[in-house]
């Protein structure tokens, strides 16, 4: 997850790099053999060694559409493909929730269910057939494992006057997982008075807003945070090349570490210039073999029910979820709330 805010195509092995516009004629988008795909960040690897890498890579192989890529924070994606809805230049939209029923409710998806979608829970899939799940994830944070003879536990923890200025989580409201930390503490602390009320205390040890959760990371591995906000995948991709990087849940109180499904959510983009190709994508993005990657290559749970991934990531992800209690989120709630939260948020903490 490198910038979230960066509305750049990145290098992808085997896939080409490019600027998008909002020019049709000079877009990557004009291109009839490719397809062009905007997405969250966190599935591809830092040294091309991610899920999306080596799908996009086989994809090209096998049908000669080029992979045209565009990455940033989920509501950073919706709000460009809102702003190019008369000029449409992506094809496959790929955000964390609530985002992708955002991008539904602002009219930017259509109704496609790609071939395997039918092994996807329905929890994790629209009814109408306008997103689906391609990598299920979870919510999550991380901490030095050097630096802390103590690794945190809980929310209160993170209020220790050891962790002045060491603490940051990514902006609510336009990274998928900043809006996940406000999610989590309704949860947690049981309301939005109550969560705000902490996120306030929590100011004082926190570092400030990020325009990237993936540049976190690195910095908690350096020892320049102590803990920061993150998501299983990102985070499980990033340790192997970040020995001191640890993922935890926070607990409330005496109470179970907690955390909720956090999946990439994929559409088929309304109007967008190569349609077909993106319905060839979505359905390679489901196909056997590359859910069988999504623990293999990319870190995370593969979105079919019927995929059991046995490979040694797997078994090392099934070992780090041992004796957390997921919930599940009212997304409805989320949705039709989610900028009175945020205003909330930006209230309690002067942001």
């Amino acid at each position: 997850m490198r910038n979230r805010y960066r509305a750049l195509a990145l290098p992808l092995a085997g896939v080409a790099a490019v600027t998008l516009t909002a020019c049709g004629g000079s877009s990557a988008a004009s291109d009839a053999k490719s397809v062009t795909v905007y997405s969250a960040d966190g599935l591809k690897g830092e040294k091309g060694d991610g899920w999306y890498d080596k799908v996009f890579e086989d994809f090209e192989k096998k049908t000669g559409i080029e992979v045209k890529y565009v990455e940033g924070g989920s509501g950073e994606m919706v709000q460009r493909a809102a702003r190019e809805k008369s000029n449409t230049q992506a094809d496959v939209l790929v955000t964390l929730p609530p985002f992708i029923q955002q991008a539904d409710a602002k009219g930017l998806l259509t109704a496609y269910e790609p071939k395997g979608a039918d092994q996807v829970d329905a929890a994790d899939r629209a009814a109408d057939g306008k997103w689906t799940s391609v990598v299920n994830n979870y919510f999550g944070f991380v901490h030095n494992k050097k630096e802390l003879k103590n690794p945190p536990r809980t929310w209160e923890d993170l209020l220790d006057p050891a962790y002045k200025e060491k603490v940051q989580y990514s902006t609510p409201g336009v990274a998928g997982d900043g809006t996940a930390v406000l999610i989590k503490a309704l949860h947690d602390f049981g309301g939005q008075e109550p969560a705000m009320a902490y996120l306030k205390k929590l100011q004082t040890n926190n570092v400030g807003p990020s325009a990237s959760t993936g540049k976190l990371a690195p910095k908690v591995d350096k020892g320049e945070l102590l803990a920061a906000n993150g998501d299983v995948q990102m985070n499980f991709a990033q340790s192997k090349d970040m020995p001191n990087l640890g993922i935890w849940f926070p607990a409330k109180g005496d109470g179970k570490p907690t955390s909720f499904a956090l999946p990439y959510a994929a559409g088929l983009v309304a109007k967008g210039p190569h349609s077909e190709n993106g319905k060839k994508l979505l359905d390679f993005m489901l196909s056997e073999q590359a859910q069988r990657d999504v623990s293999a290559v990319g870190g995370g749970f593969a979105a079919r029910k019927d995929i059991e991934a046995t490979d040694a990531n797997a078994v090392e992800l099934a070992r780090l979820m041992e004796g957390v209690e997921i919930f599940e989120p009212d997304w409805a709630d989320i949705g039709a709330n989610l900028d009175t939260y945020i205003d909330a948020w930006k209230s309690a903490t002067g942001s």
